[in-house]
């Protein structure tokens, strides 16, 4: 098991008991959860460590598709890490129509076909060159019949990404 399944792990273990000590009621997202909640039960996981980041979310997207989500790493881990090779992953999303694409294929639009029907993304040969650097870099699966997915492992980063770029501080 690797560093960050456990992590998750242990995440996960701790909000099992957090929610069974509080009687399991509901806690609030955003701004009213107050006390930082999650912060709290990761730093109590990582007390004999140097730290680490917790990623997490609940989405349901226009589709109506459900997906959850939650990694953890080391904050060692990922200083220590060669970033260089996670250039591709950031690579692709810097282009406006690609962002615009993937926004598309979250919120329905599945074939090159539904997606020509945007006119800022392209050309043909346009759509289909932004298509490739998403499913290289794999923030879009290519299924049969030139149909578009975000993998579900990636759409709560995808979005934790999005946050992060809106709201920065």
């Amino acid at each position: 098991m690797s560093e960050y399944e456990e992590l998750a792990e242990r995440v996960a273990a701790v909000e099992e008991r957090m929610a069974r000590l509080e009687g399991a009621r509901e806690r609030p997202a955003g701004p009213e959860a107050g006390a930082l909640w999650a912060l709290r039960g990761l730093q109590e996981q990582l007390r004999d460590t140097d730290g680490g980041v917790l990623f997490t979310g609940s989405v349901r997207l226009p589709t109506g598709e459900f997906y959850e989500w939650q990694r953890g790493a080391l904050s060692a881990g990922l200083l220590s890490r060669d970033w260089s090779e996670l250039s591709g992953a950031f690579a692709a999303l810097g282009h406006p129509v690609r962002l615009l694409l993937l926004r598309q294929v979250l919120g329905g639009a599945r074939t090159v076909a539904e997606l020509r029907e945007h006119e800022s993304l392209g050309t043909t040969g346009q759509l289909y060159h932004h298509l490739r650097q998403l499913v290289a870099a794999g923030w879009l699966h290519a299924g049969g019949r030139g149909q578009y997915t975000v993998p579900g492992t990636r759409v709560v980063p995808l979005l934790v990404l999005l946050a992060i770029a809106a709201d920065p501080g």
